[in-house]
């Protein structure tokens, strides 16, 4: 007779397809039972600490009362009512909220229900913005390389990761891709590497601007490219050149928002004010799948007219400002307020930089790149010349599977390990998973 294991797993190989994954190498699952704070247990009761947050959203670690209590509490009103001509009490009450904690500026909030979607909003809205305004030329986008903002076809239009999009070439709508600032490969550093991308930038706008809607940017942090760090000032003065060309500024803040940078936004770090900022993962603190594309009142009032106009914004999904979820990511927000858990990142990240600097001596370490609690170690075959592993060898799955065997979940970015431990992980917590985290890579980069 099959163990429950063994009954689910041959199940997950008939049924399911899971998603970034060759489905030809899923030879043991990992199947989660439960969660309890920052861990998961799995259907054979073995513990793991969640070091990537469950895909870079968890906040308050799993099975929290306040949140449970508040999804139970809007289930005994209304699961879902849409928002398509009409609304619901917390889908208006959290847009309230999130024009409040945004940067300043971004007063209208239109809902989805993932990042991906989030940033197709923010695409079509920048692209309608101006032909509502009658400026038709405006029609193309500039991205950074090595961008990743979804994997819908709008959001990988503007993706420049050729692992995950150019098969999708023919099917994408051509964007223009400036440099972005990798100061830690730049023989000149910080200083040469954003005067490149500024340059680039510079550039494109003075002499394409009449053709260009928006600028799309992963602020401070870019995520799936590497978990790399943008020099100081460089968002500001991104952000700047769009304005002074009348480029809309996008901030996708899908990963990078609610505390995880140290702020509330990484637009907060620069306190830049984009036009339209896209947010998602942590708005429910990991519970549900909601997202949002906040825009100005400029960006709005172009799409506010007669009926007969039709500048109205013909979009929107089926669970769109679903009640479930905007109750539970107010009681998310609230929750970060009393605890003061973004207050408290700070400290938190200076722990794990100090945990992880015996890494930086290690031959296999090529780079370790941290802003608040977002970290990747880059993992090299040699750190003199920063020669890197082959993809075929697999080096960032192998660290990833021996964390794992450590008692640890993360995922890796080809040879990039990922560390986004939750917001409420203690300094206790933390301390055993740096622990975990140094001890997978240096067995499986030395042999030991």
């Amino acid at each position: 007779m099959l163990t429950d294991y063994e009954r689910l797993a041959g199940l997950n190989k008939d049924y399911l397809w899971n998603p970034f994954t060759q489905m030809k190498d899923y030879i043991d699952p990992l199947i989660i039972e439960r969660g309890e704070g920052i861990q998961l247990f799995d259907v054979q009761g073995r513990a793991y600490y969640d070091g990537f947050s469950s895909v870079w959203l968890n906040v308050h670690g799993h099975n929290v009362p306040e949140l449970n209590q508040a999804i139970t509490d809007q289930l005994g009103r209304v699961a879902h009512s849409t928002l398509l001509g009409m609304a619901n009490r917390p889908a208006i009450e959290l847009a309230e909220k999130l024009a409040g904690i945004t940067p300043k500026g971004l007063n209208k909030v239109f809902y989805s229900d993932s990042g991906a979607t989030g940033v197709e909003i923010a695409i079509k809205m920048a692209f309608q913005y101006w032909q509502n305004k009658g400026v038709k030329s405006k029609s193309t986008f500039i991205t950074m390389n090595q961008a990743y903002h979804g994997d819908t076809i709008g959001a990988v239009s503007v993706g420049a990761i050729p692992l995950y999009h150019e098969v999708f070439r023919p099917m994408l709508f051509p964007s223009h891709v400036i440099p972005y600032p990798y100061a830690y490969r730049h023989e000149g550093g910080e200083k040469m590497a954003l005067d490149a991308t500024l340059t680039a930038l510079r550039h494109l706008l003075e002499t394409r601007a009449e053709e260009i809607a928006a600028l799309i940017v992963e602020p401070i942090v870019q995520g799936a490219g590497g978990i790399i760090i943008m020099p100081p000032n460089c968002l500001r003065e991104m952000a700047a050149l769009c304005r002074k060309h009348d480029v809309l500024l996008i901030a996708d803040e899908v990963a990078t928002g609610f505390g995880r940078t140290g702020a509330m936004f990484a637009c907060d770090l620069e306190e830049v004010s984009p036009d339209l900022m896209v947010i998602g993962k942590g708005l429910t603190g990991g519970y549900l799948p909601v997202a949002a594309t906040l825009a100005t009142d400029e960006i709005y009032q172009a799409f506010y007219a007669d009926y007969e106009e039709q500048k109205t914004f013909f979009h929107g999904h089926s669970y769109t400002g679903n009640p479930l979820g905007c109750a539970v990511a107010l009681a998310s927000l609230k929750l970060m307020e009393e605890r003061k858990m973004i207050e408290k990142v700070e400290a938190k990240a200076a722990f794990v930089e100090h945990k992880l600097a015996k890494l930086k001596d290690r031959p296999h370490v090529g780079d370790i790149r941290q802003k608040g609690l977002m970290v990747g170690i880059e993992l090299v075959r040699n750190k003199i010349s920063r020669e890197p592993y082959e993809w075929v060898e697999r080096i960032g799955v192998r660290a990833t599977q021996r964390a794992r065997e450590l008692g640890m979940l993360t995922r890796p970015l080809g040879n990039v390990m990922v560390f986004i431990p939750p917001l409420s992980s203690s300094e206790t917590e933390l301390d055993a998973m740096t622990d975990i985290l140094a001890q997978s890579i240096i067995d499986v980069t030395e042999g030991g």
